[in-house]
């Protein structure tokens, strides 16, 4: 997509951000009325202003939901008069999340019909829109099929698995009568320590934007009220993936030009796909809170984005203008900035301060009724295009595939793909299948370690419990390999030593040590680290096996780059499993033992110290030969067991015209013994620039798979545009100059002339 120009008025946007307003009178538009609009404005007509601001007003379930001695009670239900006073009393537009259960799809039905008996008895019979997170399938709905988190579908590099997945997962969700999704992430995850690293498309402007399109189309279709289909939501706008300091809901400091290369395009790319919600940034972006500022939420994403949807907060978040971000004095100035500035749904979501607030201050005069009017509108539009006001669900006999073998194999494929071979010394790895080995490491016997959070519950620590039927990597290696064949010790938890002692002595008995490290499962501020090493622990087990002589085969199921350098150099082979999801051990046993050959790639730069956390496209100025900084693995990498070479690099011209298209082809051959997958990576390097340039920019990227001594010729199209960039003026410009193209270990160059 050529990049679009987009100029602020940067003296009048700070005035504005600071106030924390929005211009007095409603913005003007020519849209052309819809039958949608027809039935908004009909609806409009008739909602009180009580039932508009209740439209805006979204509460969780434990709100409505029955509670015993201060807790929800178990087995969780609904109360009625708490649901009565939510619906009817408060007129609450939404609800969302699970009250930390995982419900069978029947209790999904019971809370879904208890909402709508009750919606009934409002006069306009507004539907609720039920909102939940399910970003790696329907992970709050028992037996839903779950997939690998969002890294390692990009680790896949393949944007069909990805389209494929969000479809299953969207059916799957309307199985749970549920209709709006709170995925996908489209945060650019460009500091290695950040806790929701593995919630994003990595750090590639580029993989992330093909990747976005294929979860929005996935999700949404072409046609959100088919029963199969959901409203997407994507977020977390804008910013959100690069804090300074690496944790999780703090400040970011990003200047306007990287902002708009960086981390827009993926929203921008969202909003063309027709993506139908927006979820707002918990953070702050030059220190001013997103949920307070008119420059991020309607100067940009309405006025230059064109974004029409629904944008809620997040958690809480307009509060905390208040109690966290110290820029509104009171929680009543909190929610009038935050209205004014774009906010059109609060998640507020354990009481009703938002709704009496906004209340008082549009009878005060403080928030207009156009304002109200204008959020109400959206939120509606997406009710009346989901067709809740028609069915707010449907049948459970209308979803036979929910949970079936079809969606489970489908979900394999995707973990098979995304497993990215990062080392193996003299072909150690496939593993003979009548080999004897030792499984040792806390992540070997776990499910929470192959899903990560979000799954089940909130932070994932109860996967054991609801995916009990599923194989760990220990149980799938030992259906691979046969039982006897295979030992285990735990040697370690995470973050502590337990039978190190019994798994050296076992090592000397084995073939091969196949060793499971990583990371428990987390989610969000509970995942904060301080160091980004991999635990002592982990690393003296590591060490002592590889001392035994043995062959020892690490495993690492992580949601982000742990550092392992201290024992890296001691590794025969080295497998990231990032978060696979439920058939993560089949798929990673069918790696070890050589049925599955491995084809994922890094969608993140990995790092081997603390202070050397830099990004593929760094800047030229980031290389400092006094400090180590070449990465433990680069981004992109994965190896094979196959190998691959590329020849006859060719540029369909020397000098670009500003009007013209360069064409770029290359060889690619399959020169080992099995059919492989290889993704063929184009990267381009603008030599000099008005502002330092990076040293490479992938502009490409094909999967291709090749059996033995097949060659194929891959070709690319880029336009001028696409080498563009945003210069000091905050302005998308594509200057004339040498580039250079890189295609695997071949490069050559081109000009662009004016």
């Amino acid at each position: 997509m050529k990049p679009k120009s987009l100029i602020p008025s940067l003296l009048i946007m700070m005035i504005i951000v600071l106030q924390g307003c929005a211009p007095e009178n409603p913005p003007q538009g020519n849209k052309t009325a819809t039958a949608t609009d027809a039935k908004v404005n009909e609806l409009l007509a008739q909602l009180t202003l009580q039932e508009k601001i209740g439209q805006m007003t979204q509460v969780c379930i434990d709100v409505v939901s029955v509670t015993e001695n201060g807790a929800i009670a178990e087995p969780h239900r609904i109360d009625t008069g708490k649901l009565r006073k939510a619906i009817v009393d408060y007129h609450a537009g939404s609800i969302l999340n699970v009250a930390n259960h995982c419900y069978s799809r029947e209790h999904w039905y019971e809370i879904m019909s208890a909402i709508r008996e009750m919606t009934e008895q409002n006069h306009c019979k507004v539907p609720v829109l039920y909102g939940i997170d399910a970003i790696h399938g329907n992970n709050y709905c028992e037996k839903a099929t779950l997939f690998p988190q969002q890294i390692a579908m990009a680790a896949t590099w393949n944007p069909g698995l990805m389209e494929q997945a969000a479809s299953i997962t969207a059916y799957e969700t309307r199985a749970a009568a549920i209709p709006w999704n709170f995925s996908p992430v489209l945060d650019i995850g460009r500091h290695a320590a950040w806790s929701r690293l593995w919630e994003t498309f990595g750090e590639d402007v580029f993989l992330a934007r093909q990747m976005t399109r294929a979860i929005v189309r996935g999700y949404e279709g072409e046609d959100i009220s088919d029963k199969y289909k959901v409203a997407s939501c994507i977020k977390h706008y804008t910013g959100y993936g690069f804090p300074v300091s690496g944790k999780d809901r703090t400040p970011a400091w990003i200047p306007d030009n990287y902002l708009r290369e960086y981390f827009l395009p993926t929203f921008e790319e969202a909003i063309a796909c027709g993506a139908h919600t927006l979820m707002i940034n918990s953070g702050e972006i030059n220190g001013v809170p997103v949920h307070a500022s008119h420059y991020m939420l309607t100067e940009i994403l309405r006025n230059e984005l064109k974004f029409e949807g629904l944008a809620c907060s997040d958690w809480e978040d307009i509060i905390r203008l208040h109690t966290k971000h110290h820029v509104a004095s009171t929680p009543k100035e909190a929610v009038r900035m935050a209205v004014m500035a774009g906010v059109d749904m609060s998640m507020v979501p354990y009481d009703y301060s938002f709704y009496e607030y906004l209340l008082e201050l549009v009878k005060e005069g403080s928030v207009p009724v156009w304002r109200i009017d204008e959020a109400v509108g959206r939120i509606l539009t997406v009710k009346v295009k989901l067709g809740l006001f028609e069915n707010l669900f449907y049948p459970a006999s209308d979803y036979p595939d929910f949970g079936s073998e079809k969606h489970r194999l489908a979900s394999l494929e995707a973990a098979r793909e995304c497993i990215t071979l990062l080392k193996n010394n003299d072909n150690v790895l496939p593993l003979p299948k009548n080999s004897r080995v030792l499984v040792t490491g806390f992540a070997a016997n776990t499910m929470a370690c192959l899903n990560g959070g979000w799954s089940h519950t909130w932070q994932g620590d109860q996967a054991d419990r609801y995916a009990s039927d599923k194989l760990t990597i220990l149980e799938a290696i030992r259906e691979a390999a046969g039982g006897q064949n295979v030992s285990w010790v735990e040697g370690t938890w995470f973050d502590s030593i337990t039978d190190a002692d019994r798994a050296v002595r076992q090592a000397r008995d084995a073939d091969y040590v196949i060793l499971c490290l990583g990371e428990m499962a987390y989610c969000e501020q509970p995942g904060t680290i301080g160091d980004l090493s991999l635990p002592p622990a982990q690393v003296e087990l590591a060490n002592r096996l590889a001392a035994t002589g043995k062959p020892v085969i690490l495993v690492l199921t992580e949601g982000r780059p742990r550092l392992i350098s201290a024992f890296a150099d001691h590794m025969d082979a080295i497998l990231m499993a990032y978060l696979p999801g439920n058939e993560g051990g089949i798929a990673i046993a069918e790696v070890l033992f050589g049925n599955v050959n491995p084809s994922g790639k890094l969608p993140y730069t990995y790092p081997s110290s603390p202070n050397a956390l830099i990004n593929y496209d760094h800047k030229y100025t980031e290389r400092v030969p006094e400090v180590i900084s070449i990465p433990q693995f680069e981004f992109g990498f994965g190896l094979s067991y196959t190998s691959f070479s590329y020849a006859n690099l060719a540029l369909s011209t020397s000098e670009l015209s500003s009007t013209d298209s360069l064409r770029i082809s290359i060889a690619v051959t399959n020169t080992g013994a099995r059919a492989g997958k290889e993704v063929v990576q184009l990267y381009v390097s603008d030599l000099y620039a008005s502002i330092t340039p990076s040293v490479k920019r992938q502009r490409g990227f094909q999967k291709v798979e090749l059996a033995p001594g097949e060659t194929t010729t891959v070709s690319f199209v880029i336009s001028p545009s696409e080498l563009a960039f945003v210069n000091a003026d905050s302005q998308w410009v594509t200057e004339p100059g040498e580039f250079e193209v890189t295609v695997g270990n071949q490069t050559e160059r081109f000009t662009l002339t004016d």
